[in-house]
C-alpha cells in the first residue's frame, strides 16, 4: 500500500507519515519547506523532514511546491497511490491578508491540482484533506455566550457538545485564508460527489502535538509554550484572554484518518478537534504550562482581537464517533501539553 502526504514535514503530515509507515505503508511525502518561507526561519519543518528520512525506511521525500500543476499530475500518476493525504496549505488567517495571491493559489489550486492527479491517476484512493474550522467564519461567535472567570462558553443547549457540521458557513467574515479553505472543502465535497470519489473533509480545530513547529500567526498552544520556556513575550488579542479553543493530538488524527480510510465514505464533512473535554482558554493554558515548566508565562494583553477570531469553538465530535464507533480521543489536554513542553525544551 502506497500513501501520498502532501506537508509531509508538517505537525499533522509528519505524524501520519510515521503512523502509516509503522503499518506497513510505503510512504510518499510532498514538501517544499514553504511553511519557513511563509513564517521565517522560525517556521523551518527540515528538523521533521529529516526526523522522518532517520525513521521511516526507504521513506520517499518530493521537493515539490503543490502549486506546481504538471509535477503534481505527474507524480500521482507515477506513484498510483492507495491513499492520499492532503495537509500541505497556508494555515494562517492573518498571514492569508499578506499574501492573498500565494493564499489561494496554495490552499485553493493547490487542492485543486491534487483532486485532479486523483481522478486522473488514483480515483479509488480515499482522499482525506485538513480543511479547518475557520470555514465557519465568525459565525459561531453570534452563538449565545456566557462569561465565566477564566472562559467564554456557550449559553445555549443546542451546542452543549459543540458545533456540528450542520452549522452554517455562509454570512460570515473569514479573513482571506477561511475563505480560500471554503474553496478547498466544498472542491473536496463536489470531487467526492460528481466522481464518486471517497473523500472527507476534516475540519481541524487546534491540531497540536510535539512535533509542531509552532509560531505566532499559526499553532497557538505549541508558540505559547516555547514563549513559556524561552522567556519570550506571548500577546493576547482580545476577548479578556478568555477564549475558547478544543485541542487534539495529532496521534488522535492519523488515528481517525486510519478509520476512515479502512471504511471510506463518498463527501463527508467531519469536524475535527479535542471535543469540550480538551478545551482550555488562552489564560487556562498559562496556567497548565506553568505546572509543567515552573515559569511565570510573561504576556501583554491587546485590547483588539483578530479579524474574524473566534470568542469560542469547540468541535462536536458526534458524528465522528457515530461513523467510526472504534475511534475516540486517546490523547488529554494535559499529557498533550506535556509532550509539547518535553519537545521544546529539547530543540531550543
Amino acid at each position: 500500500m502506497k500513501l501520498l502526504v502532501t506537508g509531509s514535514s508538517g505537525l499533522v503530515g509528519s505524524e501520519v507519515c510515521v503512523h502509516f509507515a509503522n503499518k506497513g505503508y510505503e510512504i510518499h511525502g510532498i514538501d517544499n519547506n514553504q511553511r519557513a518561507i511563509f513564517f521565517g526561519p522560525q517556521g523551518d519543518t527540515r528538523w521533521n523532514q529529516k526526523r522522518l528520512q532517520s525513521l521511516i525506511k526507504n521513506f520517499h521525500h518530493h521537493e515539490i511546491d503543490i502549486r506546481d500543476r504538471n509535477k503534481i499530475l505527474n507524480l500521482v500518476k507515477e506513484i498510483k497511490p492507495n491513499v492520499i493525504v492532503h495537509t500541505a496549505a497556508q494555515p494562517s488567517h492573518d498571514k492569508a491578508a499578506a499574501i492573498p495571491f500565494d493564499d489561494f493559489d496554495t490552499n485553493a489550486v493547490g487542492t485543486l491540482n491534487l483532486l485532479e492527479a486523483a481522478r486522473q491517476s488514483a480515483p479509488e484512493a480515499p482522499f482525506i484533506h485538513m480543511s479547518t474550522n475557520k470555514v465557519y467564519g465568525d459565525a459561531p461567535n453570534k452563538i449565545k455566550l456566557k462569561e465565566l472567570e477564566t472562559r467564554w462558553d456557550y449559553d445555549d443547549d443546542n451546542f452543549e457538545n459543540g458545533i456540528a457540521e450542520t452549522f452554517t458557513i455562509d454570512q460570515s467574515k473569514h479573513s482571506l485564508f477561511g475563505a480560500s479553505k471554503v474553496a478547498s472543502d466544498v472542491m473536496v465535497q463536489e470531487y467526492g460527489r460528481y466522481f464518486n470519489m471517497p473523500t472527507c473533509c476534516l475540519r481541524g480545530g487546534c491540531l497540536t502535538g510535539p512535533n509542531h513547529t509552532g509560531v505566532e500567526l499559526h499553532g497557538f498552544l505549541s508558540y505559547l509554550i516555547k514563549c513559556n520556556i524561552e522567556n519570550k513575550k506571548y500577546f493576547i488579542y482580545g476577548y479578556k484572554g478568555k477564549q475558547v479553543r478544543d485541542n487534539i493530538h495529532s496521534h488522535d488524527i492519523a488515528c481517525f484518518m486510519e478509520a476512515f480510510i479502512n471504511t471510506p465514505r463518498i463527501a463527508e464533512v467531519y469536524n475535527l478537534g479535542g471535543g469540550k473535554q480538551n478545551t482550555c482558554s488562552i489564560i487556562e493554558a498559562f496556567e497548565m504550562v506553568e505546572s509543567f515548566t515552573g515559569k511565570k508565562q510573561v504576556f501583554e494583553y491587546i485590547d483588539k482581537n483578530r479579524e474574524g477570531d473566534h470568542i469560542c469553538y469547540y468541535s462536536n465530535l458526534q458524528k465522528m464517533k457515530s461513523h467510526y464507533p472504534q475511534w475516540d480521543i486517546t490523547v488529554s489536554l494535559k499529557e498533550t501539553i506535556k509532550q509539547i513542553v518535553e519537545s521544546w525544551q529539547k530543540r531550543v
